[in-house]
Order: structure tokens, then sequence, then C-alpha cells
């Protein structure tokens, strides 16, 4: 044996000299590589044991090995198969653990097995009993042959975890069945009139909210102040609920935040002028101790959950208007806000453009774009353009009285506003509780100058002659409590409209308004005031040339319109596919619908409560479609009441039944009528005590019939008739 040992010693020698050439190149990479690790070569691990994974810097556990370690492992397999065959290590057979161990004690004990195997003599082999594997081996042995392209013995540096037996299907693909995965749209209002903004955005376990505005009621909602959007499916998912994220201070975007916060107390991100107007809402409610609120910087970036929110400048009809680029898991969805493109504002720079091409360039999923003015062709006029109409103005009313009525929130309005009144030497007075409010906030802030000496108190307005001043109001929209529409009925306390005065209206009528702006305007032409409209307004919302710009910067897949009635959001969606939008790839939602997208997936799988809520005085959502009706009722045809005494034991009638009317006919010329209304009910009643009726309710019942009947036949009127039964 001593010989053979030799022998095999004095063959291997030239073998591997013979090979050293060859394997050369691949031990010094591996050897390069190893001293870059600063780590000594290790021996090989154990099949049975884990190795550690690799730790991300932010404590998260990375799934395998990554970076180094795979490179490492796929340059030593490369080295492994330049070998000779000879000089290979042995493959591991299912379940046996290998150990290391240098060349020349390899072959030679290879050389000993074969010389043990010659002598030895064959024995009878006993039949192998297979041992069933539970299913985590199964699904553990199945995953380790796949990590290893299906050759047993060669490791990879990823941990071998288990796959559970009741989930054979990756998570991801289930998450995707389900829906889950991609990025949920909900517009909770917005989007079926102008007013009460908000846009809730959902992916997976967060929630942010865009907006949180209010509309103002219609004509047909009787004694109601606010209309707050329904919040129902956020108070559902309030855990989720991460913050408020605000464009602009426009009442239909920050209007219903004091309402809403009492419900979902969340952060609010906004930019400095839009915060201070939140501000003073919250302190006239008495909620902004416990409002958690944060100013935003343009260009800031939000982390929000897995959202990522960029404020970009835009410009609009106030100061500090931004829209959002929300950055997701699922993709980039850039919101407008309220914008138009003006590129030589009173107050700051022009939009931020060059912010959306870049985004363009990133790609951006989707775009929700204002759609106020896309039914108007051409580009919106820049603010200065007002400037020199009021000058003109001025100039030529140099003996008269000035008011000028205007959106309280129109910052750089109000400024050139003061601007010219300085120039021609009159001095200002700002009338109307909210105007008040935002000027006073504004000056605080910079964002409006007021030169010394120009700004007096109502109060003071006697003491000087009507053609040197001007006064600032509120009521362009024809509201009735405003200060304008308070003038021209001749109810201000301080403020009479005389003939020569001049009322500049600049201002849009918002849809729905028109027919209250013309009230005003008639009222304040009988009282002998010269109304000027014409060019005395430029529009803060983007037309359709200001559309197409955005849409050829930002380059969207998909296509969102919002803010607008759906005759604007039509004309935007034909826009956007006019601007190489798919067709499959825009959509017309309503208030509720859920919008799941993705690279891949654009459609409308759900519908979650949305809707108004009536706000009437201090009572919130106590108002609702049956008070409205029996309101409108009331006013329409008035109310009976109709009053009798009963008896309480015996039931028998004691006094009445009496007829009360209010809103439905004059008492004094409608005597027959009552007295015939008065018979019918004695005879409804004589047939219930007649009958034996204790149940009173029966018994109004028949009362309401009889005479409804009767006054229908009679007047054709349907009066809100209220039958009372007292009992002595």
């Amino acid at each position: 044996m001593e010989f053979e040992k030799q022998n095999m010693e004095a063959a291997i020698e030239p073998a591997q000299s013979e090979h050293h050439s060859e394997a050369a190149d691949g031990q010094a990479q591996a050897a390069d590589h190893a001293q870059k690790d600063h780590a000594p070569r290790r021996r090989r691990r154990p099949m049975n044991r884990r190795p550690k994974a690799d730790t991300a810097q932010n404590g998260e556990v990375q799934e395998g090995g990554q970076g180094e370690a795979q490179e490492t492992a796929q340059r030593t397999r490369s080295v492994r198969a330049r070998k000779p065959r000879e000089f290979r290590e042995p493959r591991a057979k299912e379940g046996q653990n290998v150990t290391r161990q240098p060349r020349r004690r390899q072959a030679q004990v290879g050389m000993e097995q074969e010389a043990a195997a010659e002598t030895r003599k064959p024995a009878v082999r006993k039949p192998r009993v297979k041992k069933e594997s539970t299913p985590v081996e199964k699904e553990t042995r199945t995953t380790t042959q796949a990590r290893s392209g299906g050759r047993r013995g060669r490791r990879d540096p990823r941990p071998i975890l288990p796959v559970p037996v009741s989930s054979p299907v990756s998570p991801r693909v289930n998450a995707r069945k389900e829906g889950k995965g991609r990025l949920k749209i909900i517009p909770l209002g917005g989007l079926e009139q102008i007013g009460m903004n908000i846009t809730a955005f959902e992916y997976e376990d967060d929630i942010i909210v865009v907006d949180c505005g209010l509309a103002f009621p219609g004509d047909d909602m009787l004694g109601i102040d606010l209309v707050i959007p329904d919040v129902t499916y956020l108070k559902n998912n309030i855990d989720r609920v991460r913050a408020f994220v605000i464009t602009h201070g426009h009442e239909d975007h920050i209007g219903a935040l004091p309402y809403i916060l009492e419900q979902i107390n969340v952060p609010v991100y906004a930019t400095k002028l839009t915060m201070a107007l939140i501000e003073h809402k919250l302190e006239e409610r008495g909620t902004i101790r416990g409002t958690r609120r944060k100013v935003v910087r343009y260009g800031q970036t939000v982390n929000l959950g897995c959202f990522k929110v960029e404020f970009i400048r835009t410009n609009h009809s106030i100061q500090d208007a931004a829209a959002l680029a929300i950055f997701s898991p699922a993709g980039i969805v850039v919101h407008t806000g309220d914008f138009k493109i003006d590129y030589t504002p009173i107050y700051g720079d022009p939009i931020d453009l060059q912010r959306f091409a870049e985004l363009g360039k990133k790609g951006v999923l989707a775009l929700m774009a204002d759609s106020t003015n896309a039914l108007r062709s051409g580009f919106t006029m820049s603010e200065r353009t007002v400037g020199k109409t009021f000058e003109n103005i001025f100039a030529e009313h140099a003996n008269h009285r000035i008011i000028v009525a205007t959106f309280a929130s129109n910052v750089d309005r109000v400024q050139q506003i003061i601007n010219t009144a300085y120039k021609y030497g009159r001095k200002v007075v700002v009338e109307g509780r909210s105007m008040v409010n935002v000027v006073e906030i504004a000056s605080k802030l910079g964002y409006i100058n007021v030169p010394e000496g120009t700004l007096i108190d109502i109060e003071q307005l006697k003491n000087y002659p009507p053609e040197s001043t001007v006064l600032i109001t509120t009521g362009s929209q024809g509201e009735s409590m405003a200060a304008l529409s308070r003038m021209a009925a001749s109810l201000h306390k301080k403020v009479t409209i005389v003939p020569g005065d001049v009322v500049i209206l600049s201002s849009t009528p918002i849809p729905g308004n028109e027919k209250a702006v013309a009230n005003v305007i008639n009222e304040l032409s009988i009282k002998g005031a010269e109304v000027i409209c014409q060019d005395t307004h430029v529009s803060g919302h983007a037309c359709q040339e200001d559309l197409k710009l955005i849409y050829s910067l930002v380059q969207p897949k998909y296509a969102i319109p919002i803010h607008g009635e759906y005759r604007h959001r039509i004309a935007q969606r034909d826009l956007a596919q006019f601007m190489g939008v798919d067709k499959d790839n825009t959509v017309i939602l309503n208030s509720g619908d859920v919008l799941a997208i993705a690279d891949d997936y654009f459609q409308v799988i759900d519908h979650v409560p949305s809707g108004a809520i009536l706000v009437d005085g201090l009572g919130v959502g106590d108002v609702g479609n049956i008070v409205l009706r029996d309101r409108q009722n009331l006013a329409q045809n008035g109310i009976i009441v109709v009053v009798l005494t009963l008896e309480k034991r015996t039931n028998q009638l004691l006094s009445g039944p009496d007829i009360v009317s209010r809103g439905f006919v004059y008492v004094r010329e409608s005597e027959d009528l009552l007295e015939e209304a008065h018979s019918v009910v004695v005879e409804a009643v004589d047939d219930c005590l007649n009958r034996h009726l204790n149940d009173w309710g029966r018994i109004k019942t028949v009362i309401k019939d009889s005479l409804s009947d009767f006054l229908w036949k009679r007047m054709k009127r349907e009066p809100v008739i209220l039958p009372i039964i007292m009992e002595v």
C-alpha cells in the first residue's frame, strides 16, 4: 500500500502542474474578490444550515443575498466549472453534507476507496425504504432545487424559507387577482358641480385626501347655509387616512375642513397663504388647537405612508396655488388643482412648466386636470390686463364714487385696485366680512402692499367726498347676504347707493348664479348707478390652449378630467384624445366611483357612499331630503292646522275643530272657503267618533285625507295639513 501511495502521489504532481495554468486564472479572480470582502475563505456550510440574509439600511430584510454575495457565488461557480473532472469536488447527494478537503487529500482518499472497492466482496443491498416527507419539506426541497437550477448540492446564497402549503401561489399574484397593488382614485365630490372638491387616493393601507371644499346651496335648498361632502368612506377607514393635502385657499377647496376635521383629525399640508386662511377658519370654529398643520414650500416633497406628494408652483386667481405630483408604487399622478398659465403674474413667479416637463420625461401614469374652462378656446388672459381696465375706468369717472365687487380671495385683484386708487389719490374702504379677513391676513404675510394712509375704516367714509373714495366689497356672485346685495336692496346700514355711483363687477358669474347676479344689476340700475362688467375680469382657470400645453408637457398615459360639470369634463376628455391619449385611457367619473389604475389596468371597480351633507346654522347633517321637501312644500303651498279637543274617557268632542291657515290663502278674503273646509273636518271627526275609533293616528289620517281631497277639488292646491288633537 505504501508503494502504491508513492506512485499515486508521483502521478498526481505532474497532473497538477499540467492543469495549474488552466485553473490559476479562476483562483486568482476568486482570491481578489475575497480580498475585497475583507474576509478569509470560509469552509463550505452544510446544506441544512441557513445563511444569514443581507439587511438593508432601513432595517428591512431583503429577499436573498444581493450585490457582492451573488457576484461571488457566480464567479465561484465559473471557477469550479473550469476544473478537470478528476479534481472536482464530489457532488453531494440530497440531504448529505460535504466538507471541503485539500485537493491532494481528496485524490488520496479517492484512490484508497477504489482499492478498497476491488478487495471488498459484493454485498446484498437492502431495499431502501422511502421516507414520507412532510408538505413543508417537499416545498423546501422543491424551492432548493429550483434555485440551484435542478442540480442538487449546488448552494444558493439566498436563505431557504419554507413555503406554506395553504398558499402555494405567490402572494403578489393573489394581490393582483384581488385588485390590490393598484392605485385607487375615489372622488367624493366636485364632479357634478362647481365646488365641494375632495378626492381620496388609496394604495393598500394608505389614504391621502386632496382638498376638502364646500358648495353653496341652490335655490331649492331653503334655509341651508352650506353644503359639505359626505365622508362616510373616510370615517370607516380613518386608521388608514394619512393627511389632507390642499392645493389652494378657495372656499370650494378648504371650506369644509373645519367640519370634516372634527370627524377625521389628521394632519393638514398646504402652502403659506392657504394655511393662514385655513387657520382663520379653524379659529372661528374653535378647533385650531387640536389640528396638526404643516406649511409646505414649492418643490418640497411630503412623505405620507407609501405616497410622496410634491408641491408644484402654478398660477390661479389666488396666490400660493399649487399642483400636486403624487408618487405612488403604481406610478406618478399629476393633480393640477385649479390653475392657469400666467407668464406675467402680479405676485410671485410664473407656473413651473419645467417641472411638468421633467415629470413627463419620467413618465406620468395619469393626469387630473381642471375642466372649468375646457369649453373656451385660446389662452387665459394675464391678470395684469385687468389693471389697465381699472386705470381707464378710474380716469373716465374721476368725479364719481367707485364701488368694486370681486372675490374676497382674489388677492392680486385687490392689490391692483389699491394700486390704482393710490395712483388717483383715492381712499380705500374694504367692506364685507370675508373681504376684510382676507385683506388682513394677506397684509400680515406680505402678499398685499397697502401704501400708508390709503386704507380707511368704513366709519370714516362720511368724512371724505364721494369722488375721493373707492369701496372694495363682496357680492359679485349675487349672494343675498353679501355687502353689494344689501347695498342694492337698501339694507346696508352704512352705504347707500346714489345716482352717479359707478359699480364695477370684477368677476364672472359661476354657473347657477347668473339669475342672482342679474337681479343685483337690475336693482343697482334702478337706483341710478352705472354698472360696468366689460373687460373687468379674467378667469383663473385654464382654457383649451393652456390645457393642450400641459398635456404636451406631461404626456400622461391616462386622462381623468376633474373640477367641472359634466359638459366641461366631456370637453376635456375630447381634448385629451386630440392630444394623443388613447380613447380607452380616458374616463368620466361620478362622485363615489372607485377607479383602480396601474400601468396595465384602468377601470372603475366599485362605488362608495358620497353626496352632500347640509349645514343649517350650527346643525350639521340634521337636515335631509325629507326636511327640504317639507320646506319646499311649505314655501309653495302653505300650511293648514286643524285643532280639536277630545274627552279622555268617553272620547267625546269637547271643542273644535278649529282651522288655522298660514301661507295658503288670505283668511279675510276666503271666509267661505274656510267655512266649507270646517264642515268637511266636522263630518270626518263625527264619522270617526260614530265608529268608536280610539286610535288618534287613524283619526288624524282621516282628517288629512278628507280635507286634502276637498282643497284639491276646490283650489287645485296641496297645502301641508297638520291635525292636532288635545286630550282633556
